[in-house]
């Protein structure tokens, strides 16, 4: 939503954003102090001396990392660097480099099998670089999955260590940087605005109403919370937030990073994230790691589903569970003129919440998404920055 509302502002919408919570971002803040997040999870006391200062922490309630835009090093076996060579010189403009392949017929599962790759290393592929959730991508056309891998690479290539990027803080800060995007383009944001009532006239949106007075619209966006007769439940989703004193174990003593556990490797239909920050990035007290931990509910039984990644943490000091609902939208909003985005899913990356957001802007505007333009728009105000 704070993302939109950037979008929208310089795009030269009038813009007022209402957010009933004393924080930016909703569902995707970083809880601080410390003892905001015992209080949050109901969990008695208060935090041991151990953890430090609890001003020291920006606990994620979402935990994402950003594409940005060592791998061959990982890849040892020719077999799969070939395959990554074949991807890297992969031009859609240039039949010369499809080898044989037709990208809009050729089945990813026919391009596996024409590099001889093995089953974990497909596992990996799909669902540690392409990012997919489930293994339906193996029979529909490679062209997707090529373009998802050349996105992971280029990224990796673009700043060396990682593909991804986290900012310091807390993922908390992203949505304050879009809400000050909407404000210098004119936007207005109000915190602390309880919703009354979404006002629909002849089925569309006309306004809402919050301590006694409407503000009038034409477009509403809105996360599933504030519509709950307009969404249906598809779906839980489990997250752990545990906090630690030591690195994951075979990470090299790593300070942040990503462990995807395809859905295979566990005998499961969805993949378990592991998602690690730390002291580094100013979200714990120092020597404090904070592990998350998320998956698509399954079962009756969600902490047993998670129990893979929790053996890769041990030990764990103390343990934050939450199970949500995962909601989305029962219809498009081209009539009602109502735009809901879906709740956060078990990834733990942004490419999900992109598309969502695209696909919003493509039905509010009929037109897709287009950074460049937005950056002319940007500069025809401010000039070339």
């Amino acid at each position: 939503e704070c993302i939109l509302s950037g979008i929208m502002s310089v795009n030269g919408k009038k813009v007022l954003h209402m957010d009933r919570n004393p924080y930016y971002g909703g569902e995707s803040a970083s809880i601080t102090p410390l003892e905001d997040l015992y209080k949050r999870f109901k969990i008695p006391g208060s935090p041991p001396e151990s953890m430090g200062r609890g001003r020291d922490w920006n606990v994620d309630l979402i935990p994402k990392f950003l594409m940005a835009n060592g791998l061959m090093g990982l890849f040892e076996k020719r077999r799969f660097r070939k395959f990554l060579v074949y991807v890297a010189n992969f031009d859609e403009k240039d039949p010369r480099t499809f080898e044989g392949i037709d990208p809009k017929k050729t089945t990813m599962r026919e391009v596996y099998k024409k590099f001889d790759l093995g089953q974990d290393v497909i596992d990996f592929t799909g669902h540690a670089l392409a990012l997919y959730r489930t293994d339906d991508y193996l029979d529909q056309p490679c062209y997707e999955t090529i373009n998802r891998i050349k996105l992971y690479s280029e990224s990796l290539a673009r700043y060396g260590k990682s593909p991804y990027l986290y900012p310091l803080y807390g993922l908390g800060e992203l949505p304050q940087g879009f809400a000050r995007l909407s404000a210098i383009y004119g936007g207005t944001y109000m915190l602390n605005k309880p919703i009354e009532e979404i006002i629909v006239q002849n089925g569309k949106v006309i306004g809402v109403k919050s301590e006694g007075e409407i503000a009038r619209c034409k477009q509403l966006i809105c996360d599933p919370s504030y519509v709950k007769d307009r969404v249906e439940k598809v779906g839980q989703v489990i997250r752990v937030i545990c906090i630690l004193s030591h690195p994951i174990k075979n990470t090299n003593d790593a300070n942040s990073c990503q462990i995807i556990i395809p859905q295979n490797q566990v005998n499961r239909k969805s993949d378990i994230y592991v998602c690690m920050i730390s002291f580094a990035h100013n979200v714990a007290a120092q020597g404090k790691y904070i592990a998350i931990v998320s998956t698509t509910v399954e079962t009756k039984e969600p902490e047993k589903e998670i129990r893979p990644a929790l053996e890769l943490l041990e030990p764990i000091e103390q343990k934050f569970v939450s199970i949500s609902d995962l909601l989305v939208p029962k219809d498009l909003g081209m009539e009602s003129q109502i735009f809901i985005s879906r709740t956060y899913d078990a990834t733990t990356h942004f490419e999900t919440t992109c598309d969502d957001i695209k696909n919003i802007y493509k039905r509010m505007t009929g037109s897709e998404f287009d950074f460049e333009e937005m950056k002319r728009k940007k500069n025809d105000i401010y000039g070339e920055d």
